[in-house]
């Protein structure tokens, strides 16, 4: 079964964002993601709001990381917050950025062990195990349990872009939210979560995979494409070498829009952006044009379409354009 997810950054001031969220439930959407960064508002907290605002959409972090948020008090939130929607929280755990953690002087260390560890942790709090774990990053005590139960299973989506964290999501995770929106860049990191798979002896039906995108719709092309310069010229920024060769964007050109950001010249930054890199790192354009695209993720084996930032120009129509002509058009494919 195909589900569709919506990503919002909790930037805005809260009854804005709730009310976005609120819309997208009554347009059919499966999953709200939340974004945890520490120069946002508290994810936690707003999730905490929108579980007493809405009534069937899945409530996830997507995602929160073991750095700044420790493995027991990620497990005691996401405890807290399912007793207020039983049944429809998600976690989502990955490395965290690299960026907003340097600004405060928090060091991403060896994430692959970080976010295995914190995901053993925070399975064996969810099921009151008593037992220790002695990792080489987090250690969880012999006896110490939470002093309340947890209903419901919690699943964790991992969120990984690079090959062996692909892989490990592919190994222990319930999802992996795959941070990317061009179809060969989804083949790339679907073949590294099948190896996972593999590894851990599992079937890929074990899993829900989400192709967690940068999104913009609106009834004009170029009001799509302009909404979405923004979120690319980060994307770019930060991406990886081999990721700009594979989709042929000279390094030079990535690196010429990250020293603008540096300086914060917007006007050099977003007007370095070019038709490649928004065709390569995001899926925009009238609603006909992101049915098609989608639809190719799909076909290659996602199960979770994630519309993420910007959305769109306008952020309201854009989420009525996504229930009203998008997603009534994927699930017939179903």
């Amino acid at each position: 079964m195909r589900r569709f997810g919506v990503e919002f950054v909790p930037q805005e001031l809260y009854w804005r964002t709730a009310f976005y969220v609120m819309q997208a439930e009554k347009r059919g959407f499966d999953f709200a993601w939340i974004t945890d960064h520490f120069n946002n508002r508290n994810a936690y907290v707003f999730l905490g709001f929108l579980a007493a605002y809405t009534d069937r959409i899945r409530l996830g972090l997507g995602v929160t990381n073991p750095y700044l948020i420790h493995p027991a008090v990620a497990a005691q939130s996401i405890a807290t917050l399912n007793e207020m929607a039983p049944g429809r929280v998600v976690l989502g755990m990955g490395a965290g950025d690299k960026t907003t953690l340097d600004m405060v002087g928090v060091r991403q260390e060896a994430p692959l062990r970080a976010v295995k560890e914190a995901v053993e942790i925070i399975r064996r709090f969810i099921a009151r195990d008593p037992s220790g774990f002695e990792g080489k990053i987090f250690v969880k005590r012999e006896g110490s349990r939470f002093n309340f139960k947890v209903r419901e299973r919690i699943p964790i989506y991992i969120g990984a872009q690079g090959p062996k964290m692909l892989a490990l999501a592919g190994r222990i995770g319930d999802g992996v939210l795959i941070n990317a929106s061009h179809p060969e860049d989804i083949r790339r990191a679907l073949v590294n979560v099948e190896r996972g798979v593999r590894r851990g002896g599992r079937s890929l039906s074990d899993l829900d995979i989400a192709a967690y995108t940068s999104f913009s719709v609106a009834k004009k092309e170029k009001d799509a494409r302009g909404a979405v310069i923004p979120v690319v010229a980060f994307i770019a920024a930060g991406c990886p070498p081999r990721i700009l060769e594979r989709h042929e964007i000279p390094l030079d050109a990535a690196e010429k829009i990250r020293e603008a950001l540096v300086k914060r010249d917007w006007g050099k930054a977003l007007s370095s952006v070019t038709p490649e890199m928004i065709e390569a790192f995001s899926i925009c354009g009238t609603p006909e044009t992101c049915v098609e695209k989608v639809e190719a993720l799909f076909k290659l084996g996602i199960t979770q379409f994630v519309a993420g930032s910007p959305l769109g120009p306008k952020v309201r129509e854009s989420i009525d354009l996504l229930g009203s002509e998008v997603l009534p058009s994927l699930r017939e494919g179903d």
